[in-house]
Order: structure tokens, then C-alpha cells, then sequence
């Protein structure tokens, strides 16, 4: 099944960017109209961390018009291993501002909006409901679960990736299907106390290239209506042997936060 799915009208290129995006046009899944919809797409990327440097890279350098990031951390001297949006000179920036700093020379051509504060929840649910299409490149449960609500909330589709030791899983979920199920029914809030960050536990550095990668992929297949997007399927990566798992699920029709969405 393929979506067409921004909310974004698109947009006419001039001849650069005809020229500078012209790998994409040569794709017949995409040509000029799905490179016009990326053009004209909102993508909003919460963590600029391990995950959300690769994906915000990809989201850049393919033309995704306005991406919105939000990071309230710094960079510190042991991101540098994997979080490759950020440099050495910018140990102690904000990371939403570092990483538009990298973005911008990527791709002048787009709009990088740079969050550097924590998002109360109407905040969120503001910035969400401006978005085509959300990624959550956190490291904690609370905020994605508060991201999900959210993105039920305004009927916005979510990209969730998470990678941890040598551990990736990456899946999509869009409130806008009716038989769609959201975060919180595949994964519960039960157990949040014994979330911990990636500090804790160490992490492969290209893991979270691979997902955040992946992350980038799937919003671009969202904005452009190419392709079929990774719904109801969980995807697990163990990256030590190199392998692929696929896992499927529903909606639960009990599920407090999308529940009441089909009642």
C-alpha cells in the first residue's frame, strides 16, 4: 500500500535544485512530484543525539524544506563517538543549535528550526501538530510516550527508532489509519522506572547510523507518498551478528491513548 501523505502543498524547484536533487528525480518511485512534496514537508525531529544526528543528516541533505529539532542537552566530549551531526568545537553547545549549525552548511537551501529548551506538553503538541511528519530520535521512555500522545492527538505519523549495546528496532506509526496502533500499544508504560539513557548501558556507534538512517528513510517515504511505510511491523536489528528481525502487531483496542480514537 502507498501513502501520499504530507499535508504539505507542494512546491515548484527552480534549476538547482532540479540539479542538486536530480538523484532523487531519477527515481520513478519519486520524480519531480515526490521531490516537490520532500521540498515542501515539516519534519520534526526530537533528540539531536545518536539517532537524530544521521536522520536529521539524510532529512537535510535530501531537501526535506523545514526540519524542526528539538534537544534541551549539550554536547559533551563522549557523544562525539556516534553522534556525528556535532564537533569537537561545540563540546558545551546546545545540541538543537549545533546540529543546525552542521544542517545549514549541509543545505542552505532549507529552514532549521532549533529548539534548545525542553517542550512542555502543550509546547509539544503545538510543534507536533505544525509537522507533516514527527521522528522520535529520544533515548527515554517518558518523552516517547509523550511524543505518541501527541502525535495521536493531531493525527500525525511517527517514526520511532531506538538503539541501545548492540540492539536497533525501528517502526512507524500513523494515527490516521483507523486499524493504526500507536506507541503506547506496542510498548506500555509499566516499567518506566528502570529507564535508563544510552550513558548507562554503551552503545555500538554505527547501530545508530543504521536506524537513524532508517528513521530518515521511512519520513522520506511518508512525505513523498513513495513506497509502503514500515506499519504495524517491528523491526529488530542485532547488530553483532548482522540480523534482521521482523515483528508484527496490532492495535489494541483497550489501548488508553489510541483507544478512544475508534471508539
Amino acid at each position: 500500500m502507498t501513502f501520499c501523505s504530507t499535508r504539505s502543498a507542494t512546491i515548484d524547484l527552480d534549476d538547482d535544485s532540479l540539479l542538486r536533487y536530480s538523484r532523487h528525480i531519477l527515481l520513478d518511485e519519486l520524480g519531480v512530484e515526490g521531490q516537490e512534496r520532500i521540498c515542501a514537508g515539516h519534519a520534526l525531529i526530537i533528540g539531536a543525539g545518536g539517532l537524530g544526528s544521521p536522520a536529521s543528516l539524510y532529512l537535510a541533505s535530501a531537501g526535506v524544506g523545514t526540519l524542526t529539532i528539538v534537544d534541551d542537552d549539550h554536547v559533551d566530549l563522549t557523544n562525539l563517538q556516534r553522534q556525528i551531526v556535532h564537533t569537537e568545537d561545540r563540546v558545551g553547545v546546545n545540541k538543537a543549535e549545533s546540529a543546525k549549525a552542521t544542517l545549514a552548511a549541509l543545505n542552505p537551501h532549507i529552514t532549521i528550526n532549533a529548539i534548545g529548551t525542553r517542550a512542555t506538553a502543550a509546547e509539544l503538541a503545538g510543534l507536533v501538530a505544525s509537522a507533516d511528519v514527527v521522528l522520535d530520535c529520544c533515548d527515554n521512555f517518558a518523552t516517547r510516550h509523550a511524543v505518541n500522545r501527541a502525535c495521536v492527538a493531531a493525527k500525525v505519523p511517527l517514526v520511532s527508532g531506538a538503539a541501545v549495546r548492540f540492539d536497533g528496532q525501528l517502526t512507524v506509526f500513523d494515527p490516521r489509519q483507523d486499524d493504526a496502533p500507536c506507541y503506547h500499544c506496542l510498548f506500555g508504560e509499566d516499567g518506566e522506572a528502570s529507564d535508563s539513557p544510552c550513558a548507562t548501558f554503551g552503545v555500538f556507534a554505527p547501530l545508530v547510523g543504521i536506524i537513524g538512517a532508517a528513521q530518515a528513510a521511512e519520513a522520506l517515504k511518508i512525505l513523498s507518498g513513495c513506497g509502503t511505510p514500515l506499519l504495524g511491523r517491528l523491526q529488530l536489528l542485532e547488530a553483532r551478528e548482522m540480523r534482521w528481525r521482523e515483528m508484527k502487531y496490532k492495535r489494541d483496542p483497550a489501548c488508553p491513548v489510541c483507544g478512544s480514537r475508534h471508539g
